[in-house]
């Protein structure tokens, strides 16, 4: 026993010794110097919105000379890679973004003989980057670690950071993508006409009679989009002739079906895949009506974010210094512009399509119903957002359910979902409300979860449907997707109805 012992020590000794030996390495980021292609060779890739934006964007960057390609929607394969050449302790959207790009430039690689030098100079990545009290601000330095370890070493990454602007976690001396204002411009008119088609999607498909019918109708109404958008037509007119299309879809909204608000960190809310486990789709495989969270919401808050800071820091600097500050007076009205020309163009292309009865949020409201409980000033993830959506949900009574969904172990979100919105709920007891987490893996306790509160919200809707006098004689127009009558009723057959 005493010479076993002995050996041990000796041999535990000497492991130590080895590790202590070993030298010491710290992973750096700095890509190796490459002369990439000119800007008419270069593809740029972009994902990780919802698929059909992802799919507009391309004749909508060809239009303004850029060549584009999107990429697959992530899925559990992507997470898979993201888990094997990225760091641990990251979360859900890094996996399954980073993963997916990995995953992308390995298959030009494998399956279509694509040379590693020639992806690392033709292709270049752009993806979204900032700031904030979570991962997120490491997101671009995750990417090149593990196209490092992945063989891309020196692929590039570009990244929109909406207080620095645009710049390259590369060290290329010259950008082949020219962002002009007209990229931006045609980028945020798809991302816009992405989330019509989305919200009206979700509101059309549950009660469609011929399952399936409502997909193939986006399907076609991309082709005219991607038309339009490509060959600078009229989007307006696009959008109308997809109304035609909507049209022939046959309805039956007589449903009484709960009404499901999906809100949360932006990634896990917004993605329609394996990175929050088909969420939308399973709440209707389930008997629900989703009300989906746009990629809009995100930009009309970072507008309002711009205008509470320059309001508020107005004149901190100046003292008794009454002159006019002419940038301040610029930067105000460049904002305002911004924000009324987003309502502007997305009102007129909601109404050309016939998605009536939705605004984009009032963000002045929100911050006020949202202040009580979360300090405006913060603003990190989707600040003030989480909390002032359930208020508001349950004082307007705009559904019977609403999803905190995020990734596991989100610091912005779960601090809001799982410590805030307890005392907002306390305080609003009739709240049906659910935080939940991904984890890329686990999808049975997830579903399980939220069959429960959907439980609640059935009762709700059809409680809230049998409460009312239902008429022997209905109008046929209730089938109508296009009429939305006044109506402070959550579930959509009994607002067409009371």
């Amino acid at each position: 026993m005493s010479q076993s012992c002995s050996s041990m020590t000796a041999q535990q000794s000497h492991t130590d010794l080895d590790y202590a030996n070993q030298k010491q390495t710290q992973w750096h980021d700095t890509p190796q110097k490459t002369e990439y292609a000119k800007r008419a060779d270069t593809i740029m890739l972009i994902g990780g919105v919802a698929p059909i934006q992802d799919r507009l964007l391309r004749p909508a960057l060809k239009s303004v000379g850029e060549n584009y390609i999107g990429l697959p929607n992530p899925d559990f394969e992507s997470f898979q890679v993201g888990k094997a050449f990225g760091n641990r302790g990251q979360c859900n959207p890094t996996y399954f973004t980073v993963g997916n790009l990995v995953k992308y430039l390995q298959n030009l690689r494998d399956e279509d003989g694509i040379s590693t030098e020639d992806i690392i100079k033709k292709y270049l990545f752009v993806t979204a980057g900032g700031c904030g009290p979570c991962r997120f601000g490491m997101y671009v330095t995750e990417y090149r670690k593990a196209l490092v370890d992945a063989g891309f070493d020196g692929f590039r990454v570009m990244s929109f950071e909406h207080n620095k602007g645009i710049f390259q976690a590369t060290e290329s001396q010259e950008s082949v993508t020219r962002f002009s204002p007209k990229f931006f411009i045609v980028l945020i008119k798809a991302f816009m006409i992405g989330d019509i088609i989305n919200i009206l999607g979700y509101r059309v498909r549950p009660y469609e009679i011929n399952r399936g019918e409502t997909d193939r109708t986006i399907v076609e109404c991309e082709k005219i989009l991607s038309d339009a958008f490509e060959h600078s037509k009229s989007l307006a007119i696009a959008m109308y002739r997809c109304r035609k299309e909507f049209q022939k879809i046959k309805l039956n909204r007589l449903q009484p079906k709960p009404k499901v608000m999906i809100t949360g960190e932006f990634w896990a809310a917004l993605t329609e895949g394996d990175g929050n486990y088909n969420l939308h789709r399973f709440l209707e495989a389930e008997g629900a009506e989703c009300i989906p969270q746009p990629l809009m919401n995100r930009l009309m808050l970072s507008i309002w974010e711009a205008e509470y800071t320059r309001t508020t820091h107005e004149g901190l600097d100046k003292g008794s210094n009454k002159t006019i500050d002419f940038s301040s007076l610029k930067s105000k009205l460049m904002i305002r512009a911004a924000k009324a020309a987003i309502i502007t163009h997305f009102n007129l292309y909601a109404k050309a399509i016939g998605l009536n009865g939705y605004k984009l949020p009032d963000m002045d409201k929100l911050a006020t119903l949202g202040e009580k409980y979360y300090p405006v000033d913060s603003n990190g993830g989707e600040g003030h957002l989480e909390v002032a959506h359930l208020i508001e949900s349950v004082k307007d009574n705009l559904s019977h359910l609403v999803i905190s969904v995020k990734p596991f172990g989100c610091m912005p979100s779960s601090a809001v979902s799982d410590g805030i919105q307890s005392l907002v709920v306390s305080h609003y007891p009739e709240a049906n409300f659910l935080p939940i987490e991904t984890s890329g893996e686990g999808a049975a306790n997830f579903y399980s979860r939220v069959q429960m509160a959907l439980f609640k919200a059935k009762q709700s809707a059809q409680d809230e449907y049998e409460a009312l006098d239902i008429p022997d004689d209905i109008p046929d127009k209730v089938h109508d997707y296009m009429y939305q009558p006044d109506s402070d009723r959550a579930g959509t057959a009994a607002g067409l109805i009371e």
